[in-house]
């Protein structure tokens, strides 16, 4: 039922209202009595909303209502209003034909893999601790989850030289980055700006090829950089002031050698590039692996001593700040140091960086085909890695095969230091899938 991001899937099939009404009856009769309830701009996010919200009330469970607000302002707000939980309707980069449904806990974290189990077999078993008449919870709604998210991102953030700023929200929700930046004294022009969840103006994952406008916008004009969320605004992505859109793995890279210092531990999927790795290193830090997610990323970050965590997705976690992706914080941090330390093309340069190839495959039952491949690597390689999916290290350059656990797709990335290596292990790796397929 829960993928590495939550329930997600096609509205009317995978994802209903009969299936919000039994996680809200689930979540309340795991004891969380107190519930913050927000969701993104998908029209389908109001029925499944009421349905989840009955579902909790019937149980018992009182409800705070956020309405319309980015994952990150519900995720921040289940702390600071005392609740047990949040719960946010939103299928986050997913197409308009989507929708989801996605936990987290007081500190910030998505719910982990104990209590996404526990949620499961209560609806699997249809075991639900109903009320009588007299005992259903109640709802409030609460204006100020927006704000105070603009405030905790503005005592986190110090920016002595504003700057000019385009940032593309996709349709979505993530409206309180443009009010964060005009506050820090920011010029902000704003693309598809409106709310909608059948995302007009673009597809809600921004990526290279989805945001054709915004590259364009910052190239013609004197802004400084351009920012882009999806349609929850818990992932954030950069384009720098040629108009060049920023790899996600060298934002990375550039975000957690800010972050880090000598001895310091950077946490980060095992999808991660070795463009990271070599950051770290030139200021004394490491990279801690995790499975990818960014629950694995959030709880790796309580380490004591690994102060940044981020996806290649476009998922970055500041952990003295909040265990939950925030887009919003990440547009702001990458402000400030703009601001300190000169042009994104210049930081983006300072990189350095490998040849890397993403692929996603469909396949037919992808948890038998994993098994199949597992098989196969751990009889052929030395060096492998198991921490998810199946990761080879060639020395000169590494493979990774793993399931998405939201899609019926295996995901299979490959990076060497030279093209034509990075294309053969590529080969190799999508060579083993095809015959475990077989």
């Amino acid at each position: 039922m829960f993928g590495t991001s939550g329930i997600r899937g096609a509205v009317g099939e995978e994802v209903t209202a009969e299936l919000a009404l039994s996680v809200g009856r689930a979540v309340a009769s795991e004891g969380y009595d107190r519930v913050v309830l927000g969701r993104d701009a998908r029209e389908s996010g109001r029925v499944l909303g009421q349905a989840l919200e009955a579902g909790l009330r019937e149980c018992g469970a009182d409800v705070v209502d956020l309405g319309l607000a980015a994952t990150p302002t519900v995720a921040r707000a289940v702390g600071t209003l005392e609740a047990d939980a949040g719960v946010v309707i939103t299928a986050s980069h997913n197409p308009a034909t989507d929708n989801g449904i996605k936990l987290w806990t007081p500190s910030g974290k998505a719910f982990g893999p104990d209590q996404r189990d526990a949620i499961s077999a209560r609806i699997e078993q249809s075991d639900y601790d109903l009320t009588d008449w007299d005992g259903h919870g109640t709802v409030r709604a609460y204006q100020d989850a927006a704000a105070n998210h603009a405030d905790a991102i503005r005592e986190a953030v110090s920016l002595e030289t504003p700057l000019s700023i385009v940032l593309d929200l996709g349709n979505g929700a993530g409206r309180v980055t443009a009010d964060v930046l005009a506050d820090l004294g920011c010029t902000v022009t704003t693309l598809n700006g409106q709310p909608d969840g059948s995302f007009p103006g673009r597809p809600s994952e921004p990526n290279e090829e989805t945001l054709e406008t915004l590259l364009e916008t910052v190239g013609a004009t004197d802004a400084d950089l351009g920012i882009a969320h999806d349609g929850d605004a818990d992932r954030m992505v950069a384009v720098d002031e040629t108009g060049r859109f920023v790899p996600k793995d060298v934002l990375l890279a550039l975000f957690a050698r800010e972050a880090a210092g000598e001895g310091d531990r950077v946490a980060a999927p095992v999808d991660t590039s070795l463009t990271v790795d070599d950051a770290l290193a030139a200021v004394g830090a490491s990279l801690t692996k995790t499975p990818v997610g960014d629950v694995y990323v959030a709880e790796r970050a309580t380490d004591a001593d690994v102060v940044f965590g981020g996806e290649p997705s476009g998922a970055w976690i500041w952990p003295a700040e909040t265990l939950c992706p925030d887009g919003p914080l990440a547009a702001a941090k990458l402000v400030e140091l703009v601001a300190e330390s000169g042009p994104l093309s210049t930081l983006v340069d300072s990189v350095d960086t490998y040849p890397i190839r993403r692929d996603s495959l469909e396949v037919d039952r992808k948890g038998a085909v994993m098994d199949a491949v597992v098989e196969s690597v751990l009889e052929r390689y030395d060096d492998v890695d198991t921490l998810d999916g199946v990761r080879v290290d060639h020395g000169d350059g590494w493979f990774l095969l793993r399931a998405s656990g939201t899609q019926p797709l295996i995901r299979v990335t490959a990076e060497a230091r030279s093209a034509d290596r990075v294309d053969e292990l590529r080969a190799e790796a999508i060579e083993l899938l095809e015959s475990a397929k077989n």
